[in-house]
């Protein structure tokens, strides 16, 4: 059972830290990435649609993506979901083609990112070490339902705590890349 509860901990922290790293995919660093484009929804004769489904998405040039709607009379309408994401982005379009130049990020915008990505971190901290009070939770009930004895139990913890910690590297770890990949010029 003690097992099972371990398990199940793992399971929802990883699942976590790969959270933060798909949010992370989706913050602006010096260079143009697809992932910025990640669940931006288009009202397309009036159904949300995913752009992707929509266009054609690529990268020319490094500061630079072309998104190539199948259906011209789309571009409009991604041309608006672009300005009302909070991506910052500015669309220009000739009719046929959308193409968003990315400006090169200044200092202040880097400091700015990377506080925001720090504190993503600690969000997804909290969420790994609410994962850890759950399981510590059960773990006391299963001791006070007599299922596992207090020495069974203080084990039990360690290990928990011994993941959470684990858990909380790989956190940290994540957050350092994408710092240094948003500070590289």
């Amino acid at each position: 059972m003690i097992d099972e509860l371990h398990e199940e901990m793992k399971a929802s922290m990883a699942k976590s830290v790969e959270a933060l790293q798909k949010d992370l995919k989706r913050i602006r660093t010096g260079r143009a990435s697809l992932a910025l484009l990640d669940g931006l929804m288009v009202d397309y004769y009036g159904s949300a649609t995913p752009i992707n489904q929509l266009a054609t998405l690529s990268i020319p040039e490094p500061r630079q993506i072309v998104i190539q709607p199948w259906d011209s009379q789309a571009v409009p309408d991604i041309e608006k979901a672009l300005l009302k994401s909070e991506l910052g982005l500015t669309p220009m379009n000739d009719g046929k083609i959308i193409r968003i130049v990315l400006p090169p990020l200044t200092a202040e915008r880097r400091k700015e990112l990377v506080k925001i990505v720090k504190k993503m971190g600690e969000e997804f901290k909290v969420q790994v070490r609410n994962h850890r009070r759950d399981a510590n939770d059960m773990l006391k009930e299963m001791k006070k339902d007599k299922e596992i004895s207090e020495d069974e139990q203080r084990k039990a913890q360690e290990q928990v705590q011994k993941t959470t910690d684990g858990f909380v590297v790989d956190i940290d770890n994540v957050v350092a890349e994408k710092e240094a990949e948003i500070m590289e010029i």
